[in-house]
């Protein structure tokens, strides 16, 4: 699983990128661009502008392999911090370009808090250990409770409820903490 690409995979493929190995960047597109994507149309709920972020991301990794500083944590979380921050600025744009408030009356503030909210949770959803996906996929996606999924996973009632317990103490992390706050301020050059 790409969240648990050790360290030095990830100074390797800096390194890489930095010879300006085109493989390198296929490799990283292959193991990140769903993320990217997914974050991306997430937070924009457009499929051309999440297209268009992607192609920036990979785009700006490829131009700037040395903004990655491994020391400052996994490939993964820069790339995720690139494409929110990304995100956010085609956000923004797009707001410049209408109304204060769109249709909704939901002004460009909390469009920006609510993406950031939904991106956050979904990167907590993929960077969770397998055992509490898997426990909160079959109670929340399944409509398993909590008896019929320690069943699934062949575990007892105290630790099917133990899992699904933790993975929302996790997922409720997603409206208190930035997707930003994940790093030091000012980590890696922003896109």
């Amino acid at each position: 699983m790409a969240g648990n690409a050790p360290p030095r995979w990830d100074r390797r493929m800096q390194q890489r990128l930095a010879r300006g190995e085109a493989a390198a960047l296929g490799e990283l597109y292959d193991r990140f661009a769903s993320l990217v994507h997914s974050q991306a149309h997430r937070m924009l709920d457009d499929e051309t502008a999440a297209d268009l972020v992607t192609r920036e991301v990979f785009g700006y990794v490829w131009e700037n392999p040395g903004a990655y500083d491994p020391q400052q944590g996994s490939m993964r979380s820069w790339v995720a911090r690139l494409t929110h921050r990304q995100s956010v600025r085609r956000l923004r744009e797009e707001e410049g370009r209408r109304d204060e408030a769109d249709e909704d009356g939901i002004g460009l503030e909390e469009r920006v808090h609510r993406a950031t909210a939904a991106a956050r949770a979904d990167y907590i959803v993929a960077s969770m250990p397998a055992p509490l996906r898997a426990a909160l996929e079959l109670a929340y996606i399944q409509r398993r409770d909590y008896r019929q999924t320690a069943a699934d996973l062949g575990v007892t009632e105290d630790e099917a409820r133990r899992r699904l317990r933790l993975g929302l103490q996790l997922l409720s992390t997603a409206h208190t903490r930035p997707l930003e706050g994940m790093s030091p301020p000012g980590y890696g050059r922003p896109l």
